[in-house]
């Protein structure tokens, strides 16, 4: 086939700026209309002049963009792809738990895609819902596709899961249908949007561009100790870890906010929540002795974890096998001795105030905390292991909590790399100055221990 001669339009395609995984298009050009007219009729929808978004309910935008991204430049628009965008466009994932194992790559986006369509039609007015019901399971719901010859349809789940799972020939056949086997949970009109349903909606708002303002200059990055350093890119931490180590398999779960990551042994568990809070759980590691057993140990790190410390906690956990303790066996002071040793050759301040043993460096804004009450408690939600920086270990800026049979080597990386690690920091004299002056007038209270969960089957 013969390429089209090239027009004057320019598209230049984008991860969406809010989104996780929708994709913006901007036009350009003396012809962009005819570039902006084949979106459009590919379902994108215009949020601005001249820019468009695709945006489904599959999270397959990066897929269906590489796609338009082919027929517009074979019918000569020059395209642009952004390297992020180009990057998921290239990326090989599965959905964890998806209820039809059988089926191929391909054949779970064909199903996808059926179920786009479905809510494509619903959201158009093509598809009109009668009434929808809750089967135990899953939404169900009735309609009738508008038109000559419309056919009515039973649907059965929910977002890129959506089946017809039967036709009928007229609105008042499939209405009885339903009445029949739905009656006492039967609701008029569709079901309320669901969570993914909700954010698709709100990536095709109109979207407010702003002008290319000149950056205001950003500050040196100064060299400080691995506790003080900026928490940085943790999705870019952990992309990389993937990028290096094949052994270990990205799983997309059903919210974009949260990504699992499993060793191919199984055994080994990474859960990152992409939008937690620098003091909220943003990452929980779990190991078990086998896929089925029940878990052996955990720890979780917040959100402001800095970059060397949590790069440590990774790259400990592709060397590693996180089962180097005997589960359930008794915590030993060889144990606490091994995990602290780094602390304790590097002349940290060693204390101990009741059940609590604590290891802090001089100026006393970083320290690892042992509870031994919890460590002869196991079955306690109490951490045994607290790492932690900040004015003290109950205001800490940033934390790393681990369960009482958590391996000694593991500890003795992250109290390695607080006492001798470092990494960079950006900031600028006035915000260390009113840092400084908050945390001494008015402290925080205490951030509550958080519980933490996998979020995977045992």
């Amino acid at each position: 086939m013969t390429p089209a001669p090239p027009i004057d339009a320019h598209v230049r395609l984008d991860t969406h700026p809010t989104h996780p995984s929708a994709v913006i298009a901007v036009l350009t050009g003396s012809q962009a209309h005819i570039t902006h007219t084949g979106l459009e009729a590919a379902g994108w929808t215009v949020v601005a002049e001249n820019v468009l978004v695709l945006v489904r309910i599959d999270h397959e935008e990066p897929y269906w963009a590489k796609d338009a991204a082919t027929h517009l430049a074979a019918e000569g628009t020059t395209v642009e792809i952004t390297p992020r965008l180009q990057e998921a466009m290239d990326e090989e994932w599965t959905w964890a738990s998806y209820p039809m194992p059988w089926c191929t790559r391909s054949e779970i986006r064909e199903v996808s895609n059926e179920a786009q369509k479905i809510h494509d039609d619903i959201r158009h007015g093509q598809l009109l819902i009668h009434a929808h019901a809750h089967d135990g399971h899953t939404t169900v719901a009735v309609g009738t596709y508008l038109g000559r010859n419309g056919k009515s349809v039973y649907l059965h789940g929910e977002d890129h899961l959506r089946q017809i799972a039967d036709t009928f020939d007229s609105p008042a056949q499939a209405l009885v249908a339903f009445e029949k086997v739905h009656a006492a949970d039967m609701r008029p009109g569709p079901a309320p949007l669901t969570d993914t349903e909700r954010a698709a909606a709100e990536a095709r708002t109109p979207l407010a561009l702003t002008g290319a303002n000149p950056e205001p200059a950003r500050p040196e990055p100064e060299t400080v100790p691995a506790y003080a350093a900026d928490a940085g890119d943790h999705d870019a931490l952990l992309d990389a870890f993937l990028d290096t180590h094949g052994e270990w398999e990205k799983w997309r779960t059903w919210s974009d906010h949260t990504t699992h990551v499993i060793h191919e042994d199984q055994t080994l568990r990474i859960e990152r929540v992409h939008e937690a809070g620098p003091r909220d759980t943003a990452w929980t590691v779990a190991a078990y002795e086998t896929p089925v057993s029940e878990r052996m140990w955990h720890l979780a790190a917040t959100g402001a974890t800095p970059a060397p410390v949590l790069q440590t906690l990774l790259t400990h956990l592709a060397d590693g096998d996180g089962s180097e303790i005997a589960f359930g066996s008794p915590i030993t002071d060889k144990t606490v001795t091994t995990a602290t040793k780094p602390l304790t050759d590097a002349g940290w301040t060693h204390t101990v105030d009741g059940r609590w043993i604590r290891w802090t460096n001089s100026s006393e804004d970083a320290g690892v905390q042992f509870d031994a009450f919890a460590a002869q408690n196991p079955d306690s939600p109490l951490d045994t292991w607290t790492v932690w920086a900040g004015p003290d270990v109950n205001n800490a800026t940033w934390a790393i909590r681990a369960s009482v049979y958590s391996p000694a080597a593991l500890l003795a990386d992250l109290a390695e790399e607080l006492a001798h690690g470092s990494g960079t920091r950006k900031t600028n004299r006035h915000q260390a100055v009113r840092k400084t002056s908050r945390v001494t007038t008015s402290p925080q209270p205490p951030a509550p221990p958080p519980t933490p969960s996998i979020g995977l089957p045992r």
